[in-house]
């Protein structure tokens, strides 16, 4: 029984045109204005992998401005921040960043009133002054609204930045009432905190140590000291230590930061592994990482050479971690889950992140538990439990804290709960990820920043005519392939299932580039023909038609005109031969040779199981739980689909021994989760028909011991098994003679498996007909992706 047996039905339209050309033909009627501005667009972006932008900080400069001069304490030491400051004043009267989120207003008042302090601290600019005391009087009322996004300490450091601005003798258009509320919240959170007494809340405490108008506990905060001078990679809390301690490693890195960025500072730094981490995500999650392989594959060389240095910019950070190990674990390096043994669900509480309840790092934490390989990595598999439940929680208090807007972040923890890596198609994946791009993302810790490496237009853009050119391709090809149904018949046969939408579906949603047009082609009529020849094997023919066909495969060279039994045996066999005829002939340029022979052999071992499986329908026999997997897998009829295509994608393939018994483990591993998967759901209609399947077998032969939930259970965790195994298999190096791109083709067809399988999570036959259409039909209008931006901006506004 084929993969497609619970798949609704689709229809689409014949066509007439040319496979060969498709491909070619698209390239070639792209506008040549277009070719290039893409040109341009891909060597920007290929810029951005060698330098990471950070956007300025108004509320970290400040509080280095604040720093006396080593010489003079009536003298500023960085007069550079100040100038800076004086230069910098928003029209508006604020400080910040320029064309702020609406529901950043808490974020720009901690800012202005910063930047107020430093000029009151030195007696310059008091018209400036002015400007931001009133921009302050005229948006105060949004520290109460609870819909503003709150900056990490805000409700410490707000309250104390204004009982610091009063002993400077800065008359706030603040009313006493109101001040003495920010106060008591403030004082309720620390005594909170102090009667918490964990690590967590001290790594906080210290974070935002710059706004503790008495002299805080140095020692204490000085633990949290990084290699690089700074403490947190803060230049606010590193200034601040300065100020009090005039440590040496706390000026050297101001000085470093200074040095990079001019007259002012970010208010985070260093953040490139980060940033240029999340580039490549943002690049695989949008479809456009293929244009970018080398300088993906630098990146992800240097940040192995960090991991093995146990480089603490990663480790001290759990999002960097759980990016950092699931990025290179997919990309096929050997990285141990060990270091989230400090992240445990016991552990996460006590660090700063943890203690912050950053969402974002909770995500994180659950995409890498997903890529576990092996057996003993007990650690990941807790990491995704504890994770998932957390994400799962609707009011959980993770949704308070994010450095990210609490839409874009619910978007993405919906999306990763509802597919997992393991169901996720790429070029669905792709479409969503492009429709919730955020081309002005803003990010929040203490203050708000941005960078051009996490989010801008120029990424999308080429995401967007990407998709576009690969969409249309795949359009006309699967006009062609309708066109090819027609021509071989196979809609006559009225036995047979009709999925070609969906076969050529699962193969432009997992393999969409333009050059791979000969294996999609492959893919999907293959899968179209082991549909019907499940069909032809389970309803549709007599024991004389089944041998007919088997022996005309094995004859392969015989007289059209007298051989056949039935037209039907005359129709599949005519397909199938002009099929691996087609297969072997376009192998000839990427392997060197005709593969035809390969293929014949994989049709047959299916066509002999199928048969196996309808005689021991006929027979009434009942094999064992061995005997049935051991022809069951093959009878999954995953073969014909996804091994002929490995010849059609790139790399070469010998049929040495050893290349075949690597590629019969990937076959089978892949081929048993499938079978299973299909059992599971198959079993009540298979019962109810007579046939046997491995849940059946399974509680038959036990002898009563074993129930259905029981055996599905047990069914269940053979997959996830054979899942890990099969990913460990795709993404070993050492001693793999298989290349990654035809390894890749197995896992592919996993995902496939794992989204038409998946349950209770309403992806029903509706909702798999839109997602068709927005793969293979619906283009993406780039326009309209910044407008619903826009208005995503303003209506949070209201």
């Amino acid at each position: 029984m084929s993969l497609s047996r619970f798949i609704a039905p689709l229809s689409c339209n014949s066509s007439t045109s040319d496979s060969s050309m498709v491909a070619s033909t698209v390239k070639k009627n792209m506008n040549t204005t277009t070719a290039l501005c893409l040109e341009d667009t891909k060597e920007r972006i290929k810029n951005m992998f060698n330098k990471v932008e950070l956007s300025i900080s108004s509320y970290d400069t400040a509080f280095v401005a604040m720093i006396p001069s080593s010489t003079s304490p009536h003298t500023p030491f960085f007069p550079q921040c100040l100038n800076w400051l004086l230069d910098n004043q928003l029209v508006d009267g604020s400080w910040g960043l320029p064309d702020r989120h609406p529901l950043l207003m808490n974020d720009a008042l901690l800012s202005t009133l910063a930047s107020i302090l430093a000029l009151k601290q030195w007696g310059i600019g008091e018209d400036k002054l002015n400007k931001g005391l009133h921009f302050i009087e005229s948006n105060f009322t949004s520290i109460n609204d609870d819909k503003q996004h709150r900056p990490i300490g805000f409700d410490i450091l707000f309250p104390s930045l204004v009982e610091y601005a009063q002993t400077l003798g800065i008359n706030l258009p603040i009313r006493a009432t109101s001040l003495e509320a920010m106060i008591q919240k403030r004082d309720r959170e620390l005594q909170r905190g102090s009667e918490s007494n964990s690590e967590g809340w001290r790594a906080y405490l210290a974070y935002v140590s710059e706004g503790m108008l008495k002299s805080p506990d140095m020692n204490t905060i000085m633990k949290y000291q990084r290699k690089n001078g700074s403490l947190f990679n803060s230049p606010a809390t590193t200034a601040a230590a300065f100020h009090h301690l005039k440590n040496a490693d706390c000026l050297s890195y101001l000085q470093s930061v200074l040095q990079k960025f001019g007259n002012a500072v970010p208010t985070v730094y260093p953040l490139d592994i980060y940033a240029r981490l999340y580039m490549i995500d943002s690049l695989e999650r949008l479809g456009i990482n293929h244009h970018f392989k080398e300088e993906i594959r630098s990146v992800l060389d240097e940040t192995y050479r960090f991991w093995l240095q146990g480089d603490e910019t990663i480790f001290l950070d759990p999002t960097t971690c759980a990016m950092a190990f699931r990025m290179l674990r997919l990309n096929g390096y050997e990285v141990s889950s060990d270091p989230f043994y400090r992240y445990s669900e016991e552990k996460f509480p006590h660090s700063l992140k943890g203690y912050l309840k950053d969402a974002s790092a909770v995500l994180e934490l659950y995409r890498a538990s997903q890529v576990i390989i092996h057996p003993e990595e007990s650690v990941l598999v807790k990491q995704s439990s504890w994770t998932r439940n957390l994400l799962k929680q609707d009011s959980s208090d993770y949704h308070l804290y994010a450095d990210k807007l609490h839409i874009y972040v619910d978007n993405e923890v919906n999306d990763v709960l509802k597919f997992p890596h393991h169901a996720n198609l790429e070029r669905v994946l792709n479409r969503r990820s492009v429709d919730h791009y955020n081309v002005d993302e803003t990010r929040i810790l203490k203050t708000s920043y941005r960078s051009w490496n996490l989010a801008n237009k120029e990424i999308l853009k080429l995401a967007v005519e990407d998709f576009n050119l690969c969409q249309s391709i795949h359009g006309k090809e699967l006009k062609q392939l309708s066109r090819w149904v027609v021509e071989n018949k196979l809609d006559k046969l009225e036995f047979a299932r009709q999925k070609l939408a969906y076969c050529y579906f699962s193969s432009a949603a997992t393999s969409f580039s333009p050059e791979l047009s000969d294996a999609r082609i492959s893919w999907a009529k293959n899968g179209v023909l082991t549909t019907v020849v499940d069909d032809f094997f389970d309803v549709g023919s007599s024991e004389e038609e089944q041998l007919n066909l088997i022996q005309l495969v094995e004859k392969w060279d015989v007289d059209v005109s007298t051989v056949y039994c039935s037209e039907a045996v005359k129709i599949i066999f005519s397909a199938v031969r002009s099929t691996i005829c087609e297969i072997g002939e376009n192998s000839v340029e990427r392997q060197g040779r005709n593969v035809k022979d390969n293929v014949i052999k994989i049709w047959l071992d299916l066509m002999r199981s199928m048969y196996t499986e309808a005689e021991w329908l006929r027979t009434k026999a009942t094999p064992t739980m061995d005997d049935y997997m051991q022809n069951a897998y093959v009878s999954f009829a995953l073969g014909p689909i996804v091994l002929p295509a490995l010849y059609l994608v790139g790399p070469k393939l010998s049929d040495d021994a050893a290349v075949n018994q690597e590629l019969n483990h990937l076959y089978k591993t892949m081929s048993i989760c499938g079978r299973l998967l299909n059992d599971i759901q198959g079993f009540k209609r298979e019962s109810e028909e007579g046939k046997l399947n491995a849940v059946s077998l399974h509680t038959i032969h036990s002898n009563g011991a074993v129930t259905y939930e029981d055996a599905v259970d047990k069914m269940k965790g053979v997959i996830e098994d054979k899942r890990r195994e099969l990913l460990r298999l795709v993404l070993k190096e050492k001693g793999s003679l298989v290349p990654r791109d035809c390894k890749d083709l197995f896992w592919k067809m996993m995902k496939v498996l794992n989204l038409f399988y998946i349950k209770d999570d309403g992806f029903t036959s509706n909702e798999m007909h839109s997602t068709v259409n927005a793969v293979l039909k619906d283009p993406i209008i780039l326009d309209e992706l910044l407008v619903d931006s826009k208005s995503n901006t303003l209506s949070q506004k209201h």
